[in-house]
């Protein structure tokens, strides 16, 4: 097996291109990804490390794999903590070694980097949750000695004929889009309520200075009480993140979605959670994804069906 790595570079659009032939390639064309997503994944955040290897035989990528770890950042992630963002090998060179290769390659550079463990997917510039169900690669990622943590799924449903669902009453609050100047008071209430990954993605969000009006603000009395965070497909975050291309166009994405806990049972949830839907509803999606989420019976009440399934994968790497 003559094979070479070279360290992936995402100014190299011939790099980029690799990743997206690749990846689609071995994954299919409804996981399809582009280069505008590569490149949105790979903007830099504060404390977050991030490297890649293209494989390359006879002057040809065959394979690819991507890795990442956040430091400092506990309230986010573990310092021990590392994830395969992605990786993919050429239908036509699996079974060869390329893909063990690859795999050792990022589980070597996340444990010099003091990682003990190693997450498939899931990171947080994220290409899926997990492994896709239906790529039926299960077994070969338990034979590299991943163990099986459970099934995610992405829920789905056509908003054309979007209602409101009868578990949605009125609540003594108001969801309305984020506004400019709005920042701060979002910004504390995911430091109350959600310091982890959810507040460390909104310092982000801001800092990219990206259209914060993709937020809907639950307000109470007291101020933000909840948030939901859309993805149109003009948005910075790329809409063919949630592969809604089996959808009717055009796409929209919801999530993630969360109010203050001691708000939790009252109704504000359902509430958010509508006005948001009728929200893309009203700017003519179609096709819209919930994604990475385990609460299926919840979001069927509001018309939406699985989708896709990934089960969670990891390993210690200790």
């Amino acid at each position: 097996m003559n094979i070479s790595f070279i360290e992936f570079a995402q100014s190299n659009a011939q790099h980029v291109e690799a990743i997206v032939g690749l990846w689609t390639t071995a994954c299919g064309p409804t996981l399809a990804i582009s280069p505008r997503l590569v490149s949105y994944n790979w903007q830099p955040m504060p404390d977050l490390a991030q490297a890649g290897v293209l494989a390359w035989q006879a002057g040809e990528p065959i394979g690819f794999v991507l890795a990442s770890t956040l430091k400092n950042q506990p309230a986010t992630a573990s310092p021990e903590q590392g994830w395969i963002d992605a990786i993919a090998v050429l239908p036509e060179e699996q079974n060869r070694g390329v893909g063990k290769a690859l795999l050792a390659w990022a589980e070597g550079w996340l444990r010099d980097r003091g990682c003990a463990m190693v997450t498939l997917g899931g990171s947080l510039r994220p290409y899926v949750p997990g492994l896709p169900v239906e790529l039926e690669q299960l077994s070969c990622f338990e034979h590299y000695g991943f163990m099986n943590r459970g099934t995610v799924w992405d829920v789905a449903a056509n908003l054309a004929g979007y209602e409101r669902s009868r578990s949605v009453r009125e609540v003594a609050g108001a969801v309305r889009p984020a506004q400019p100047g709005q920042e701060q008071a979002l910004s504390a209430f995911l430091q109350r309520e959600f310091p982890g990954r959810w507040r460390y993605e909104f310092e982000r969000f801001v800092q990219n200075q990206e259209r914060l009006s993709d937020f809907m603000l639950l307000w109470t009395e007291r101020g933000v009480d909840g948030f939901c965070r859309l993805t149109f497909e003009d948005s910075a975050r790329p809409i063919e993140r949630f592969y809604p291309y089996e959808l009717p166009r055009p796409w929209g994405q919801l999530g993630p979605i969360g109010v203050s806990q001691d708000q939790r049972g009252h109704g504000f949830g359902a509430a958010l959670l509508d006005a948001s839907l009728r929200r893309l509803h009203n700017n003519g999606i179609n096709g819209c994804i919930i994604d990475w989420t385990t609460i299926v019976d919840f979001y069927a009440k509001f018309g939406f069906t699985p989708h896709r399934a990934y089960i969670r994968m990891s390993k210690s790497i200790a």
